[in-house]
């Protein structure tokens, strides 16, 4: 299962105080381990309006739902949330995670070079690649699993 991080602007019309504010991230933080989420203070928010909620989740779109309801029934505003990232750990689940990005799936297999570093190799199909370019689907997952990686076609 991939992490989502989910980046929440709670107040975009700016209409709480700081008092409620703070009140509501407090409910959300007690919240947070009935829901298995994480809820952090977003890198680089201008002010407290903005949180990061990291869920464990197949499905981002759900999560992005969810994530949005569970925010207004705390602050009683309309949040905004931002495009859906993830967190990598460069496991075969962030493999399987950016090739549905793509909408794309494939093989993952995962040996070691003969200096022992990971190599991945993803089979495609090769009708696959006439959608997206190879190049992408190769950038994106050496980010994600920060280890060489082989696109072979099957």
């Amino acid at each position: 299962m991939r992490t989502a991080v989910l980046r929440v602007n709670v107040d975009p019309t700016k209409d709480l105080d700081d008092a409620r504010l703070a009140a509501g991230r407090a409910r959300l933080r007690e919240q947070a381990g009935e829901r298995s989420v994480v809820i952090e203070d977003a890198a680089g928010a201008v002010d407290s309006r903005e949180i990061q909620v990291l869920v464990d989740t197949t499905d981002a779109g759900m999560a992005r739902r969810e994530v949005v309801r569970w925010c207004a029934g705390v602050f009683g505003t309309v949040p905004t949330v931002g495009p859906v990232t993830f967190l990598s750990r460069g496991t075969d689940a962030d493999a399987h995670g950016v090739l549905a990005g793509f909408g794309l799936t494939g093989d993952v297999e995962r040996a070691p070079d003969a200096s022992g570093f990971d190599v991945v190799s993803v089979t495609l199909r090769a009708s696959d690649l006439d959608r997206v370019p190879e190049s992408r689907v190769q950038t994106a997952l050496e980010a994600a699993l920060n280890c060489e990686v082989r696109i072979l076609l099957g």
